[in-house]
């Protein structure tokens, strides 16, 4: 059974807005509660996830080598799950955390604390219509 084709549960819902409020250590330990027994495409989502959330919260403490590599490690987990799992936009959070990675890279650690919050990953959900997939902000 491909989980990523369910609606999103209501423990991923609360792991959404704390990732998007910037709540990243309470998110890690959300979906940590829903990574744990889980199997197949669905523990790669949630272990991605919780990897970008444990990147933005070493961000935010100073801890360059930590971000850069969990931001890595993050998308690597989500490159093995569908576009769209559980209606998360996981392309998007993909291209994102690259995009955050690169321009970590680029600052070094001196100047990590400069980088744009406009590249920062986002948990969007993408609305299902008749068949197509649009991104709900």
């Amino acid at each position: 059974m491909d989980l990523c084709e369910h609606s999103i549960s209501g423990k991923l819902l609360q792991a959404l807005g704390e990732f998007n409020r910037g709540d990243w250590f309470e998110c890690h330990e959300t979906l940590e509660d829903l990574w744990i027994g889980s199997e197949g495409d669905i523990r790669d989502f949630y272990q991605g996830a919780l990897q970008l959330a444990v990147a933005l919260h070493h961000w935010r403490n100073g801890n360059f080598s930590g971000a850069v590599s969990l931001l890595n490690g993050g998308a690597g987990y989500l490159r093995r799950v569908r576009p769209v799992c559980q209606r998360v936009d996981v392309i998007g959070l993909v291209s994102a955390a690259d995009r955050l990675r690169d321009e970590l890279t680029r600052l070094g650690p001196e100047r990590m604390a400069e980088a744009d919050r406009g590249l920062f990953p986002r948990m969007v959900l993408v609305a299902v219509t008749a068949g197509e997939e649009h991104r709900v902000e």
